[in-house]
């Protein structure tokens, strides 16, 4: 069974990924157009599709090991979620902000849940410069592996950013931070705990 579907995945283009990345952000538009508050819907919105595609890109290697292969697509996925996080910080810097530099400037420095959403925003931007096979060649297999590790603490951040934002701990909050700690047990049990250091 599980190979007929690799067989199909392997006659899938790899861009399509992209056109499925389009439909988030279509609901995310919609609900914000039936909001109450447009402007959090959308960066809120935004974040939290983030914060799951991020998620999804650990679900591939666990996805693989129980022999659904859906490795030729995680790079692609890991440029959606890149995307989504850039929406996400472009909505806060402009339509919530709206580009007042006094104020964004003390609070990226001084409130600890921007502090930790920008960290992760500053680690996402090589991985997503260096997702490309020019960059696997360049870098060489292992250095380019050791760089691309850093989705694990970046994932972290970004959960742990998502739930200071919402400061309080939903079943939604808690089911994300669940999934994330059993993906990273399950690697760590697999592969052992180095594997999941940048180092």
């Amino acid at each position: 069974m599980l190979d007929r579907v690799n067989q199909t995945l392997r006659r899938v283009p790899v861009w399509t990924i992209y056109l499925l990345g389009l439909i988030p952000a279509g609901l995310v538009t919609w609900e914000a157009i039936h909001a109450i508050d447009p402007v959090r819907a959308i960066e809120w919105g935004l974040g939290l599709w983030a914060v799951r595609l991020l998620i999804a890109t650990l679900f591939v290697t666990p996805l693989r090991w129980a022999g659904l292969n859906l490795l030729r697509f995680r790079r692609q996925l890991g440029l959606v979620a890149f995307a989504y996080v850039v929406l996400h910080f472009a909505s806060w810097l402009t339509i919530d902000m709206g580009l007042r530099w006094g104020q964004i400037l003390p609070d990226l420095i001084k409130r600890w849940y921007i502090v930790v959403g920008m960290s992760a925003f500053l680690m996402l931007i090589p991985l997503a410069v260096t997702s490309n096979s020019r960059s696997i060649r360049r870098l060489g297999a292992q250095r380019w592996n050791r760089l691309h590790r850093l989705t694990y603490p970046i994932v972290i951040l970004a959960v742990l950013h998502f739930m200071m934002v919402g400061k309080v701990y939903t079943t939604e909050v808690l089911i994300y931070a669940a999934v994330l700690a059993g993906l990273l047990a399950a690697r760590a049990w697999r592969n052992g705990p180095r594997s999941l250091i940048w180092a």
